[in-house]
């Protein structure tokens, strides 16, 4: 019996040492490359910085760019992903789009090519989900857009789903949509966006964008690192907005989930009055996007964006503020491609809580100047106390317009970008004394090594190595 006994006992000695070796043999040859998702907690706004993000209980400043902004229809987005992450970033755009070459529609087409929009192309959730979760695996922030609008106007709407003659569930007389849109989404001639019970109350069409809608978050509800804005460039009214906004909340509750919403508006001036459909009603819209802002150039971006934000703390509903489109990019449509990058470091220093270039050729993308603005100012806020800081041009004199810009805590650290180059002086809060600095030339992202300064009569200037793109990073012994 002891025989038996010592015989059994061996075997399942032998068995765990077995099991373990496999195990750890295992581990030892899992792809370096496999990613683990990392999110324990939702993306929302900090409990200690109202106008920032916090994830994981930390606080998150957003940086990004992408070739595309309906990514997850892109065929690489994986290799975008790797690279945005491989430089710092964190942010992505994907506007729910299908008007480029190569896209597919969310429907599926019966036989005689027209789509029926009870019946869905598996193709096009799969891309979804698997974009999604790719990001959610990497700690990527994607601020999706429900209403990509300029897929219902001119040549988009010839051939979208949506359009009467282009499914099997519904007729002009049936839905009052009508078949040709050949003007601008500014002029609001599609009343595909005016379907919402406050409005025209078309209900069957509402139907179908409801279970558009229904099944866009089917997925999107799994995933923790989802912002959501309502469209893109809308000229609507805010009806339309406002009742996306609250019904995605509502089905995320019944999920037992909470999301964050806002909305785009189409003026470039962050003054114009339907920009406050979203900035004054925190009860609907849970963060600001300023992207059009991007527009606007030197001084005049920098107190525009500050304006806002400004506002906001005294009104008491101090959000996020977002920039999820950057414009920019020499030979394209809007702006130049040193308005890209100086936005890009405007937004960052003014307390913006996302910075993103937009795609080409309307913005940087994320090519190589991209990539190393993204890198450079990844640097700068991982080695400042960056949420603690404020913007402080206050704090410089001898500037003239659009020279250099400060972002500081004062008596301890300073940060001020030059866009060409230039010489200011900086107010400290000591008598004499001095103060390092290092030299961050932001399109190579590197840092020079530190030096001092002598600070007299409680000032110090600040002359740039030479002309071009220059940060310096100063503080106080």
């Amino acid at each position: 019996m002891k025989k038996v006994w010592i015989t059994t006992t061996l075997f399942f000695v032998i068995i765990f040492i077995a099991w373990f070796l496999v195990i750890q043999l295992g581990q030892k040859h899992i792809s370096p490359n496999k990613i683990q998702n990392k999110i324990a907690s939702p993306i929302q706004p900090s409990s200690t910085h109202k106008q920032y993000w916090s994830m994981n209980g930390e606080n998150i400043m957003l940086l990004g760019g992408s070739i595309e902004d309906n990514l997850f229809q892109y065929k690489n987005f994986e290799e975008q992903l790797i690279l945005l992450k491989s430089v710092g970033g964190n942010y992505v755009r994907n506007t729910m789009s299908s008007r480029d070459e190569g896209d597919v529609w969310a429907f599926a087409k019966n036989e005689d090519g027209r789509f029926n929009l009870n019946k869905w192309n598996d193709e096009y959730w799969r891309r979804f989900d698997g974009f999604l979760k790719a990001c959610s695996d990497r700690e990527i922030i994607v601020q999706i857009e429900l209403w990509a609008t300029f897929d219902f106007y001119r040549a988009n709407w010839e051939v979208n789903p949506f359009n009467p003659k282009n499914n099997v569930n519904y007729n002009v007389e049936r839905v009052h949509l009508p078949i040709e849109v050949n003007s601008h989404p500014i002029m609001t001639e599609n009343n595909f966006f005016w379907s919402v019970p406050s409005q025209e109350s078309n209900l069957k069409l509402l139907e179908h964008q409801q279970k558009y809608i229904d099944k866009l978050l089917s997925y999107s509800l799994k995933y923790p690192n989802i912002l959501y804005c309502m469209d893109n460039e809308t000229s609507v009214t805010s009806e339309w907005g406002k009742f996306w906004s609250l019904y995605i909340k509502k089905v995320a509750k019944e999920h037992g989930k909470q999301i964050l919403t806002t909305e785009m508006w189409d003026p470039h001036s962050l003054d114009h009055a339907a920009h406050r459909e979203t900035f004054d009603h925190p009860e609907i819209y849970d963060f600001v996007d300023i992207s059009q802002n991007n527009h606007n150039v030197g001084d005049t971006h920098w107190n525009n964006g500050l304006k806002q934000i400004n506002r906001l703390k005294a009104n008491n509903m101090l959000r996020p503020v977002t920039n999820v489109k950057i414009y920019g990019n020499d030979g394209g449509r809007h702006k130049t491609t040193q308005n890209a990058i100086e936005s890009f470091v405007r937004n960052v220093l003014f307390g913006a809580a996302s910075a993103r270039f937009h795609r080409p050729t309307s913005g940087q993308g994320l090519n190589e100047k991209a990539q190393h603005l993204i890198k450079s100012m990844r640097s700068y806020v991982d080695k400042s106390d960056f949420f603690n800081g404020i913007p402080s041009n206050f704090l410089l004199s001898n500037r003239t317009e659009n020279e250099a810009f400060c972002r500081a805590i004062e008596g301890r650290e300073y940060a001020i970008y030059f866009p060409d180059g230039g010489e200011v002086d900086l107010k400290t809060n000591i008598e004499n004394g001095e103060i390092s600095i290092e030299w961050l030339n932001i399109l190579s992202s590197e840092w020079s090594e530190t030096m001092q300064l002598t600070i007299n009569n409680s000032k110090v200037t600040i002359r740039t190595p030479e002309k071009g793109n220059w940060f310096a990073y100063l503080k106080l012994n």
